[in-house]
């Protein structure tokens, strides 16, 4: 076993993440011989998928029966992933998946899970699911969470800034949910009855201990408090007052104060979220700083006027994962994304089964 560290990806340039030598970092049992340890396991394969466009790989990576969770729904199985790689690429041909981050965690008998936060740099060439084609460039964030074993994705949870894609490429949100919704209608589809497991789910509770470490406890705090309607005093104990903050469409924010201005609208809109915790994962950063990594989801219901137009009654569903930076106690850096346009699905639905 090479006495070489860990591959950390956030401090880590990607030609040695691609070149990082023959010797195993790390017991990988199951996986190929070609990956030192499981961060690079999951460097490698995106970048021969999405960068060498090698897309029939996922047929060796994703195992058959992989379950794929988003927002807008549930897809299954390594030939649907290998449809929906070609089916992006057609629409953004020079997609770019740059990993900024990786936080793991080992689950256990040969099982890892993997936190990947990634930037995508892209043009508008081709039809999307969000219109016809633009020509405009784009830059949006992902996290993609997978659960490997044996070589393989075995599950993932997909979060993508679908919000920022949608106003870079110059369309309306809100226009763009309605007409999603007006499909899903004639396809006899409703993205509120297909959530309804999740939010009984979300109803139940944390699914993971949050005090497994210090900064883990710091992050779940402050993800707790920016959504319950805190006062600034508690979001100053748990936020650096530097501290960096990006949600979905883009949005840049900075302090304790920006924050909560910004998440108050989220809670004026749904009065009632709840939120559960579902995944764990923390890492060291820098000197005593730990990145941890929360996939969580949120249920609420939509009776608030504001950010998301006049009260609409409907049930929600959130599938959110949240990066957190913590330093002295205190959250540094955080990157919150979930689709905001399926979130606006939901809410045209049930203006349409209300209407």
């Amino acid at each position: 076993m090479s006495k070489k560290p860990i591959t950390h990806v956030a401090t880590t340039d990607i030609a040695e993440m691609m070149a990082p030598g023959l010797e195993r970092r790390m017991d990988l049992p199951g996986f190929d011989d070609e990956f030192v340890d499981f961060p690079h396991y999951i460097i490698r394969i995106t970048e021969r998928i999405w960068h060498d466009r090698d897309v029939e790989k996922c047929l060796d990576w994703y195992a058959e029966d992989c379950a794929i969770h988003t927002m807008a729904g549930d897809i299954a199985g390594a030939q649907t992933v290998v449809e929906n790689t070609w089916a992006t690429l057609k629409a953004f041909p020079d997609r770019r998946l740059d990993a900024d981050n990786v936080i793991w965690s080992d689950e256990g008998d040969g099982a890892f899970y993997s936190s990947h936060l990634i930037t995508s740099k892209m043009t508008n060439e081709g039809p999307s699911e969000f219109g016809p084609v633009t020509g405009k460039q784009l830059r949006i964030q992902t996290i993609a969470e997978c659960l490997c074993k044996d070589n393989r994705v075995i599950e993932e949870w997909l979060v993508r800034d679908n919000l920022a894609a949608v106003q870079q490429l110059g369309f309306d949100p809100d226009r763009v949910a309605k007409e999603q919704a007006q499909a899903d209608k004639v396809n006899s589809f409703s993205l509120i009855d297909f959530h309804a497991a999740n939010r009984e789910a979300a109803l139940s509770g944390d699914a993971v201990a949050t005090d497994l470490s210090d900064a883990v406890a710091v992050a779940a705090k402050a993800l707790r408090a920016s959504f319950s309607g805190a006062d600034l005093e508690q979001l100053q104990a748990l936020y650096d007052y530097r501290v960096g903050a990006s949600f979905p469409g883009d949005v840049s924010l900075y302090g304790p104060d920006q924050i909560q201005s910004w998440c108050a609208a989220l809670r004026k809109a749904f009065p009632d979220l709840t939120v559960s915790i579902d995944h764990v994962a923390d890492i060291p950063y820098l000197g005593e700083a730990r990145d941890v990594s929360l996939r969580w989801a949120a249920t609420g219901t939509h009776s608030g006027a504001g950010r998301y137009g006049q009260p609409s009654d409907a049930p929600v569903y959130i599938l959110g994962v949240t990066h957190f930076r913590v330093m002295n106690g205190r959250v540094r850096e955080q990157i919150t994304i979930w689709d905001d346009i399926a979130l606006r699905r939901q809410i045209a639905t049930a203006r349409y089964q209300r209407d």
